[in-house]
């Protein structure tokens, strides 16, 4: 029995006893270190204790102990399935390509792999392969046709093509054998959840939980719906329970460390939305968030026809690990700027990437249009409509914002790398590199750009309430459309008619080309400078030596040349950056302006042409350029002072008091150098508004610098206007 240790000597019989003390409520931690770890010992080329170990990790979310103790074992047992497909779990939430990797070395050594064939069928559910999930599902069964993880993956493929009878068909035989089975209604909500689809995934999960009240897994999973859902008293509740009945496991630990940061937030709100964030944030750009966030509203939920009834609450995370952990349960971060479950959008701030600028304005607007569509959807569309369509309405909102041409995409495009509309949520699930998912979202936006454009903006609509009706998206496509046979090559035709307006006078071909495999050497360039002067790559490798030689005039002549030719190059490398440095050395103001303008048209992500721009406009004393430039930085960083400091001098310059008064409050939010200046103006923009918070302010400065002369005679000028005001006479037995 489990409590007579002492009678179990082998290490099968030793792992039988940890599953059995593990049932019993028995620490996870002392199983895994004293049971399965003296089995281990015991008999270290004996798979089972190695197979119970890895498991254990496993269920607890402890992914990198997983990964060490299969590959631990696989240097005794090299051949063993359930090994090579554990260690693919293991890597499977960090390193995509070894889970991979591992997977097929399972189903090398065994093809009928049981365990190892349903991850691939999971996989195929998740890129949306529906086919392919079934006949691999098709091909479990015939291994064993009462495989209960089968028939709960036939559910899910039943609910997400809306056959509930095919559902109950499913459920009916997952019960055949093990009728209170909790892992067959935990697993078909788990994937709905995972499809965005939290209410059905909650559903399920208290329907694992009335067969077994114990079971951690749908625990924690409901734990987590229930907070994506914004119902975050019971998700809360639930989280402590999970983390108090199993301390070993890192979801319920993450979760319930997360709840302790989320209570030093504090919250910006109105009727529409909850923004919570950091308290210091929420005083610089709280503000700004909302307002923001209630113009994506006003915009996209009317175009949209959506009538949202409950607020809408936005997290906004200073810390990427914290964002990670609301957002996955984990504090891995694969690249992720926000993220929207429907009524909850996740997002990190701008100080959580140091080093990585990007527009926080532009992906709250992303973040909100999934918002408008999982609700007219009702939660039942593609990925990569989803994404489509939210960065297609960034492009709308700003043209500086979203993914557009560029030269990578461009030759991505022409070098055949479009995916057919009919796969294209896969193109999200495992790409081959950073570049490769961010293509995906691009070319997601062209196919939505495309529909708009052939078929009119209605008819997207109607496919998004088609979609909400139950209706898969292919077929509703070619019913509002044309056939996927034919729409796939239209769109094709369509995108590379975009990629080659990109430059056309330009020759893009690489000069490696001449040389498969090595870099172009020093008479390979210089044979294309002669004979190739029009080609981008020529042009850009003429004006970087120009630039490392000081030969300013020079390389100005060069970028001007391709300029000409490529007037959108946007993005790091561009060449608007180039001309402008070259336009300051030649002492051409006039030139460098105009040149870090354009850039500041092209690229929404340029904060040191935001700079620049303050710069130079105060020096010109243009304030609305300098308005302009601080608004634009302030998308992108507005935690540090300078571009508050612009916009407050902008402002005051004209006349938009209050303008000024919000930028001085940040200012002093983030602690300026000088606050008895800072609470003065702001005390200067309020009494011009006639707001008596001026009295605070210029208080605030006195107590600061008591002999500010200017802050004394506004203070005189305050009193007076209180003093000479008309008082409004008590009511009669006041």
């Amino acid at each position: 029995t489990a409590d007579r240790p002492w009678a179990y000597r082998d290490a099968p019989d030793l792992v039988v006893f940890g599953r059995a003390a593990l049932i019993r409520g028995a620490d996870p931690k002392e199983v895994l270190d004293r049971v399965y770890g003296s089995a281990r010992q015991k008999e270290p080329q004996h798979p089972d204790a190695w197979i119970a170990s890895a498991e254990l990790a496993l269920d607890k979310g402890d992914y990198e102990l997983a990964a060490r103790t299969c590959r631990e074992a696989l240097e005794k047992i090299p051949d063993h399935p359930d090994l090579h497909y554990l260690l693919a779990r293991a890597y499977a939430p960090s390193e995509p390509a070894l889970s991979r990797a591992s997977l097929e070395k399972a189903l090398e050594i065994n093809p009928r792999h049981i365990p190892s064939l349903l991850a691939l069928a999971e996989r195929a559910i998740d890129a949306e392969d529906y086919d392919r999930a079934a006949t691999l599902l098709g091909k479990v069964r015939s291994i064993n046709p009462y495989h209960q993880e089968a028939w709960a993956f036939e559910a899910v493929l039943a609910e997400l093509h809306n056959d509930p009878a095919g559902v109950q068909t499913a459920l009916e035989m997952a019960r055949k054998t093990w009728a209170a089975n909790p892992r067959v209604p935990w697993l078909l909500g788990r994937k709905l959840s995972e499809k965005y689809r939290f209410e059905e995934g909650a559903r399920w999960q208290r329907e694992a939980l009335k067969l077994d009240a114990s079971f951690l897994p749908a625990r924690l999973q409901l734990a987590q719906d229930l907070l994506r859902l914004g119902q975050e008293d019971e998700g809360w509740r639930l989280a402590g329970e999970a983390h108090q009945a199993d301390g070993y496991s890192v979801l319920a630990l993450n979760l319930v460390n997360l709840r302790d940061v989320l209570r030093g937030f504090t919250e910006v709100t109105n009727e529409h939305f909850i923004v919570r964030m950091a308290p210091r944030e929420a005083a610089v750009y709280g503000r700004r968030a909302l307002a923001l966030l209630e113009r994506a509203r006003q915009d996209l939920a009317a175009r949209y026809g959506v009538a949202l009834s409950e607020p809408v609450l936005v997290e906004i995370f200073p810390d990427q690990k914290d964002f990670a952990v609301r957002t996955f349960g984990m504090p891995e971060n694969h690249g992720f700027l926000g993220v929207c479950f429907g009524r909850v959008i996740t997002a990190n701030s701008p100080v959580s990437r140091p080093g990585h600028a990007f527009n926080w304005e532009s992906m709250l607007w992303h973040e909100f249009a999934h918002v408008v569509t999982l609700e007219l959807t009702r939660h039942r569309m593609p990925r990569w409509l989803s994404e489509g369509i939210s960065v297609y309405e960034e492009r709308q909102a700003d043209p500086t914002w979203g993914e557009r041409m560029d030269p990578d995409y461009r030759e991505m495009i022409l070098g055949g790398e479009l995916t057919p509309i009919g796969q294209l949520s896969a193109a999200f699930l495992s790409p081959r590199s950073e570049k490769h998912l961010q293509f995906a979202y691009y070319e997601s936006s062209l196919v939505v750009e495309y529909l708009v454009e052939q078929f009119g903006f209605d008819t997207l609509r109607r496919i998004l309430v088609d979609l909400a009706q139950g209706r898969e998206i292919n077929a509703a496509l070619e019913a509002r459309t044309r056939p996927l046979a034919e729409l796939e090559p239209a769109f094709e035709a369509w995108a590379r008619t975009r990629a080659e307006a990109l430059g056309p006078q330009l020759d893009w071909e690489k000069p490696t080309a001449l040389l498969p495999g090595q870099p172009p050497d020093e008479t390979t360039w210089q044979l294309w400078e002669k004979t190739r002067p029009n080609n981008v790559h020529v042009l850009r490798r003429q004006a970087r030596r120009l630039i490392e030689a000081g030969e300013w005039a020079g390389a100005r002549k060069v970028l001007e040349r391709l300029l000409q030719w490529f007037p959108n190059d946007h993005g790091p490398g561009s060449a608007w950056r180039q001309l402008a440095l070259c336009c300051r050395q030649l002492g051409d103001p006039e030139g460098e302006r105009r040149a870090w303008e354009t850039l500041l048209a092209l690229d929404d992500e340029a904060p040191d042409a935001c700079l620049r721009l303050m710069e130079l406009g105060t020096e010109a004393g243009d304030w609305e350029l300098v308005r302009r430039a601080a608004e634009r930085h302030l998308a992108i960083n507005p935690m540090i002072p300078a571009p508050h400091r612009y916009l407050a001098r902008a402002a005051e310059e004209l006349g938009d008091a209050r303008t000024a008064v919000e930028a001085w409050r940040a200012l002093l939010a983030l602690g300026p150098d000088n606050p008895a200046l800072a609470h003065y103006r702001l005390a200067v923009q309020l009494h011009r508004l006639g707001e008596p918070e001026a009295r605070r302010h210029v208080l605030a400065a006195l107590e600061d610098a008591p002999r500010f002369q200017a802050a004394l005679n506004l203070l005189w000028e305050i009193h007076r206007a209180e003093a000479s005001a008309p008082t409004t006479p008590s009511p009669p037995g006041s």
